[in-house]
């Protein structure tokens, strides 16, 4: 009885470049973080502004 035939098996890249993937994503997931913070740090300060001016005396 012949051993079954496994599919043929993806070319798996090197473990540095596996390493290097996953830092890359890494970093560019806290670049979108910084950028959701910058931009509702951003719109928290205009409403102070607005806030101030249209409450100015």
């Amino acid at each position: 009885m012949p051993y079954p035939v496994s599919p043929p098996e993806q070319p798996t890249p090197p473990d540095g470049e596996q390493a290097r993937l996953a830092l890359e994503k890494k970093r560019e997931r806290y670049v979108w973080y910084y950028l959701a913070y910058f931009l509702f740090g951003i719109h928290i300060v205009a409403f102070v502004m607005i806030y101030a001016v249209l409450h100015a005396k």
